[in-house]
């Protein structure tokens, strides 16, 4: 063992290395950004690359493949201590802006793509858990695609967001981005994503 890394070790360094560097998945099967883990566990759906911290300059930008057109959801956890408004890259503060970069590996074509929250698995976020796409603010920060033109908000009683007006062709790419807003965060929630196909 060189210096260095004995040096890291002694002052734990070595833990906030896949917090930093991203990109594969870390020995338990989640992948490290900011101060957040992601996870594919539930299924569906497999992640293949993540970066960033999570700021407005610096989204993570998280890379999935998607094989169906069935509804896939992301398993995200705090990866550092939750503190409201803490520094961030320091705690899971409750904001994160995220870029999902979806590869269309279903073999059938997208029409729309609908994000949902959870702050319990299976139960849509409401307005009283504190979690929502940006719900306090009227700004659209962050909030984009480039394959849909418009977008749907609902935030009562559920917390959806529903881009529509383009199309995925399959073995396409899809990116969607938006910031993520928790005043109470939660050690876990949930990121439900639903690709539409058309209406036979």
């Amino acid at each position: 063992m060189g210096p260095a890394l004995a040096d890291a070790r002694r002052y734990g360094v070595l833990l906030l290395v896949p917090l930093i560097c991203g990109a594969g998945a870390a020995d338990d099967g989640r992948f490290y950004a900011g101060s957040y883990s992601f996870s594919d566990e539930l299924g569906g759906f497999r992640i293949t690359d993540i970066s960033g911290t999570g700021s407005t300059a610096d989204p993570i930008i998280l890379k999935e493949e998607l094989s169906s057109a069935s509804p896939v959801t992301l398993t995200i956890r705090a990866a550092r201590p939750l503190r409201p408004y803490g520094e961030a890259g320091d705690y899971a503060n409750g904001f994160m802006h995220l870029r999902l970069v979806v590869h269309n590996g279903s073999g059938q074509g997208w029409v729309e793509f609908e994000f949902e929250l959870q702050e319990q698995l299976g139960k849509p976020s409401d307005f009283g858990d504190g979690l929502s796409f940006n719900q306090r603010k009227l700004s659209d920060e962050g909030l984009q695609s480039d394959s849909f033109t418009d977008y749907h908000r609902d935030y009562e009683p559920y917390d959806r967001l529903l881009f529509r007006n383009g199309h995925v062709d399959p073995k396409s790419f899809a990116t969607f981005g938006f910031f993520i807003t928790d005043f109470t965060p939660d050690p876990i929630f949930y990121l439900q994503q639903d690709p539409r196909i058309p209406y036979s």
